[in-house]
């Protein structure tokens, strides 16, 4: 009996041993958790034992015990590292089902996915037309790899100061090669449906001796102090816009007028301008433009451009992503785009302790673990994210050498045991 009491403390002290190598071993790997190896004791007795005066039959591993401690942050160069500061686990997609990991090492396979080194696809929630997130569903995060489509200008807003002081041009008849037709110009590029870029040029002339009866005329101006005349046509301006080097008209007129108060406010009848769409010839539909003079002023005596923008934009490759805190994944592309791919899926159990190991720092549920519940990263009691970071090993070096130097005392301990008990069944067999 006494054999199988040190035997039973050789091998618990051998698994003590291969638990704390193992922890050892595994002092470098990304989001590795140590485990702790449990034991209790045997005891042999039945209902007609008398417990007062029964020995113990020895010990078994009770259980091996992983350690779920948060590790340290360590920061890298890679924008597709990932590091859970809290608690949680990335949500991965194999071939055998989902599985749970605390290491965020990730790369792109040639499909352009997000996977791990086992290949497991990153899942995420996706987006929604509306801007937002279906978190009741999951996905794979995939990288876009061919260019983003472009988009034709529509809408754009104009922001610019006209001087008060200056007079009208001293060329009456308008020609956008001849300056001294016009005051001011400024050019911004407009895109067509097919992502090709044209030159809008905006011409800006002081009013000349308008009569009512001329197009372009407006039908009613901001009041005056004593009554409801149109005001001075010194505070009148006309608007053409150019699209490479061609005139597009506004409801069939060359020009708009733009008119302005004593206090140089726009007059917000005039602010809003449609152009009539212009056939490009590139083979893509005409352009149609609405711009915003909204914030245009007729203030001191420069000329500015406060804001100049339109809505269009051409092709793009991805350069890049961003990931924030609480999972969002954005690219951005070259056309100055950003785009958002997906949030983050983050899965915590009530019992991760009851997670079945699969190796490659990757755990499965079970029925002791229960089922994942999936979240946002930052909400609730789950963990944020950190991009461009990785959780390192949660060992404890230190404490691992003092436990393999106890495990090695353990399994001297155990063997001299069956020393003595060799000796002690000598002497038995030796008596005469």
């Amino acid at each position: 009996m006494t054999f199988r009491v040190a035997l039973s403390g050789l091998n618990a002290a051998s698994t003590h041993l291969e638990v704390t190598a193992n922890n050892i071993a595994n002092v470098n790997t990304a989001g590795f958790k140590s485990s702790r190896a449990l034991f209790s004791d045997v005891f042999a007795t039945s209902s007609n034992d008398l417990s007062a005066t029964a020995t113990g039959a020895g010990v078994r591993t009770a259980a091996i015990s992983q350690q779920f401690s948060q590790g340290n942050i360590d920061f890298t160069n890679n924008n597709l590292d990932m590091a859970i500061s809290g608690e949680g686990f990335f949500v991965m997609s194999g071939r055998e089902g989902l599985a749970y990991s605390r290491a965020g090492a990730f790369s792109v396979d040639r499909e352009g996915n997000v996977v791990n080194n086992d290949l497991q696809r990153l899942q995420v929630f996706p987006t929604t037309d509306g801007g937002g997130f279906a978190t009741g569903s999951l996905s794979d995060l995939k990288l876009q790899t061919t260019e983003s489509p472009p988009k034709a200008s529509e809408l754009g807003d104009v922001g610019v100061n006209l001087p008060a002081n200056v007079s009208p041009p001293s060329q009456p008849v308008f020609a956008p090669n001849q300056p001294d037709s016009y005051n001011h110009a400024t050019s911004m590029t407009v895109y067509d449906t097919l992502g090709a870029p044209h030159q809008a040029t905006l011409y800006f002339s002081r009013a000349q001796d308008l009569q009512p009866t001329d197009p372009g005329y407006p039908a009613a101006g901001f009041p005056t102090a004593g009554g409801t005349d149109p005001m001075p046509q010194s505070n009148m301006w006309q608007q053409r816009l150019y699209l490479d080097g061609k005139n597009v008209t506004t409801g069939g007129q060359e020009f708009s007028v733009l008119e302005f108060s004593p206090q140089g406010i726009l007059d917000p009848a005039n602010a809003l301008v449609a152009y009539d769409g212009l056939d490009v010839g590139t083979g893509s539909a005409p352009i149609e433009l609405t711009l915003n003079f909204g914030a245009t002023t007729q203030y001191g005596n420069e000329f500015g451009v406060n804001n100049l923008f339109n809505d269009g934009f051409t092709t793009g490759r991805m350069t890049g992503i961003d990931i924030d805190p609480k999972g969002i994944v954005s690219a951005r592309f070259t056309n100055g785009q950003l785009q958002q791919l997906g949030k983050i899926a983050v899965a915590i159990f009530n019992n991760p302790n009851g997670l079945q190991q699969l190796g490659d720092t990757s755990w499965a549920e079970t029925f002791t673990s229960g089922g994942p519940r999936l979240g946002e990263a930052g909400t609730s009691n789950f963990g944020l994210l950190q991009a461009g970071a990785l959780e390192s090993s949660n060992v404890d070096l230190t404490a691992q050498l003092v436990e393999m130097i106890t495990a090695q005392r353990n399994f001297q301990a155990n063997a001299q045991m069956i020393s003595t008990s060799d000796q002690v069944t000598q002497t038995i067999i030796n008596m005469r």
